[in-house]
């Protein structure tokens, strides 16, 4: 999954990366992406992460972000 990739660089707690999870995978299926493959997925990660840096705390709320920031 490119978040995890993405997220090994950095330093995050156990709690964080779960909501770094959830948020990733509703962006991916808000877009209907399903193939991890797809190089429109790392964009996405790396949107959540901004999303998170923000200090937005909601899954919902980073993956909307995300997404908004892709359109």
């Amino acid at each position: 999954m490119p978040i995890n990739r993405l997220l090994k660089a950095g330093r995050y707690t156990p709690e964080e990366i779960e909501l770094l999870n959830k948020a990733f995978n509703l962006a991916l299926h808000s877009m209907g992406l399903v193939d991890r493959n797809d190089p429109l997925c790392e964009l996405v990660a790396r949107k959540v992460i901004e999303a998170c840096a923000t200090g937005v705390s909601g899954p919902k709320e980073m993956a909307e972000m995300a997404v908004a920031g892709l359109r």
